[in-house]
């Protein structure tokens, strides 16, 4: 697998570790992935869910938490780090201060359509910090739009998108009924983001690059989407599965103990469909039984904490601290088919051995 670049950022594997909340990918996960030459991702989303005093001061063990995570990835690589960031997050623009305060390379914003970054940040600021902005979409016309906004209010462009398709897990940018059609397979959805890109690539005169993601499993797979014009690929599930993953060993068995007739697709509290692996707390509430909720503060725009059978939130981080009897696992369609917890340093030359055989076949 060949580099890429991001404008000025070389990086020297296609391969973007996809931001895992909460609290799966932190700077642990996303080190070790920098260290082996691809994109480690820290999650932003509810990180201040696993601090003690989340439920009397979410603002300030929010900053905390994201600003330790964020320092101590930094100080274990040299490689390139990104933050994913929820559009919908309230807190949206003191997160994106903060990373670029810090010093992160790359911005990886989805659950939103992140047309006025350059203001959430600051002109000034934006212009001198070098970070790159990579909007995740799931279709082209949602590329169209940021790149017109980007365009009229601001003569610049993201630095490159990732295409999500309806295969990844967690949150999915799709309607439910439609996540099965074949019109909306990465395969669809690549060509079209390409042909929204290239405008605006030719007027600006630089490349931007395009990342897929969602259910991209083998080297093989890698190789596929490349034939497409892809430059690289965004991958989740198969980083739960390593030991440098930050999730306890009970989150990752869920993985490996799950079947293809486990993985489900629920409805969220925030309004959007998710794919998950399906156990009794989930089985619970897809009875009626509803959680307890105690909202400290409203994580999620379109949440409606009065309304919700349980915090989702909460869901996940007890999932991530190994509690499955109050929580459960986001997975990626493929997750049925991890049978072992490598490293990622063999998950990487794993992808690469593979890649290398399509190519030459």
């Amino acid at each position: 697998m060949e580099a890429f670049y991001i404008r000025d950022l070389k990086i020297e594997k296609p391969v973007v570790q996809g931001g895992m909340g909460v609290g799966i990918s932190l700077s642990g996960l996303a080190s070790a992935v920098a260290n082996e030459g691809g994109i480690g991702v820290i999650s932003s989303a509810f990180i201040g869910l696993l601090e003690d005093d989340f439920s009397t001061d979410f603002q300030n063990a929010n900053n905390r938490a994201l600003t330790n995570e964020i320092r101590k990835a930094k100080s274990a690589t040299s490689g390139v780090i990104g933050l994913n960031v929820m559009a919908a997050l309230t807190n949206y623009k003191e997160i994106m201060n903060i990373a670029v305060d810090e010093g992160v390379d790359i911005l990886f914003i989805g659950a939103g359509l992140p047309t006025d970054v350059p203001n959430q940040i600051g002109m000034k600021k934006f212009n001198t910090s070098g970070v790159k902005i990579v909007p995740i979409v799931s279709s082209g016309l949602a590329a169209k739009i940021i790149l017109r906004k980007w365009d009229r209010n601001f003569n610049m462009i993201p630095d490159a998108f990732v295409v999500e398709g309806p295969l990844a897990g967690g949150h999915l940018g799709f309607k439910k009924e439609d996540l099965d059609k074949d019109d909306f397979s990465l395969e669809k959805l690549i060509p079209q983001v390409l042909s929204e890109i290239k405008p605006f690539a030719e007027k600006y005169g630089r490349e931007i690059p395009l990342i897929a993601g969602g259910g991209i499993y083998t080297g093989r797979d890698i190789y596929n989407v490349f034939k497409l014009g892809v430059k690289a690929v965004q991958m989740g599930t198969r980083f739960v599965a390593t030991h440098e993953c930050d999730a306890t060993d009970e989150f990752k068995n869920e993985y490996i103990k799950c079947t293809k007739d486990n993985i489900v697709i629920i409805q969220s509290p925030v309004g959007l469909p998710g794919r998950a692996i399906k156990n009794r707390f989930l089985k619970e509430i897809e009875e009626g039984h509803a959680k307890k909720v105690t909202c400290p503060w409203v994580c999620l725009k379109s949440c409606d904490a009065k309304k919700a059978q349980y915090c989702i939130g909460k869901a996940l981080a007890n999932a991530k601290q190994g509690d499955l009897e109050y929580g459960f696992a986001f997975c990626g369609a493929n997750a049925y088919r991890i049978d072992k917890i490598i490293s990622v340093k063999e998950l990487f030359a794993e992808l690469e051995e593979d890649y290398q055989k399509a190519k030459s076949e």
